[in-house]
């Protein structure tokens, strides 16, 4: 059972291992790592990844952060990250949801949110639960996806119309505050079966099967836009 109040993941939870590819496929030159860095470098800082799925990014905080926690509802994904961490004595991994997270007050310096949460309008809970959680000169960062570039973007704005678009969200972000980078990343897959695993993860089937249509059989590569949203307290 996952704790109330948590928002049903639709691709992590239903197809671990195609999502674990695509976390290997996505961003491979570290742009996004880059752009979070240039806000707030977390070498010696208290880390939270908040929404840590099967913990793929815990293992590259810790390389240089103080400590890590993931928090994460799911109690399978939850079980994959602790495994995958379990000798990374920094790294603590815990039940929680955005907006309830088991942890001190002003207790982290740096909150990492990736598709974690469904943002925009109404996940103002867990911007005040990440506010508490944040020390003084700590800061939050979101990456989400842009819908208004990049080929996966317009696969994504046709897949799903009724989300809000780009032009809401950039309204939604800057009313509580927060300032965005965006960055041009790719995904790079190995084979066309993990690019095909991985579309069909992402989008409804009718538009994955579309798009797949259309894509030159020896495409590996998809160039692939997003937003990093950041505020410091």
């Amino acid at each position: 059972a996952v704790p109330d109040g948590t928002r049903p993941s639709p691709n992590i939870w239903h197809h671990t291992e195609a999502y674990e590819v695509e976390n290997r496929a996505f961003d491979p030159d570290g742009l996004v790592e880059d752009a979070i860095g240039s806000v707030r470098d977390w070498a010696g800082l208290d880390v939270l990844d908040l929404g840590c799925g099967s913990g793929f990014h815990l293992r590259r905080f810790a390389g240089a952060a103080r400590t890590v926690t993931g928090v994460e509802p799911h109690p399978d994904l939850r079980a994959i990250a602790a495994r995958r961490t379990r000798r990374l004595a920094s790294v603590t991994v815990l039940e929680g949801t955005a907006q309830e997270v088991p942890l001190p007050e002003a207790s982290v310096d740096l909150v990492h949110s990736r598709w974690a949460y469904f943002f925009g309008p109404g996940c103002e809970p867990g911007l005040a639960e990440v506010a508490r959680l944040l020390r003084p000169g700590g800061v939050h960062v979101v990456v989400d996806n842009d819908s208004s570039r990049s080929t996966f973007g317009g696969w994504f704005a046709r897949g799903f119309p009724d989300l809000p678009g780009p032009e809401a969200k950039r309204a939604f972000w800057g009313s509580v505050g927060y300032r965005r980078i965006p960055v041009l990343t790719r995904w790079s897959f190995e084979t066309r079966q993990d690019l095909e695993s991985v579309v069909s993860i992402e989008l409804p089937t009718p538009t994955a099967r579309e798009v797949l249509a259309d894509l030159p059989g020896t495409t590996l590569e998809i160039d692939y836009a997003v937003d990093v949203w950041w505020r410091r307290t």
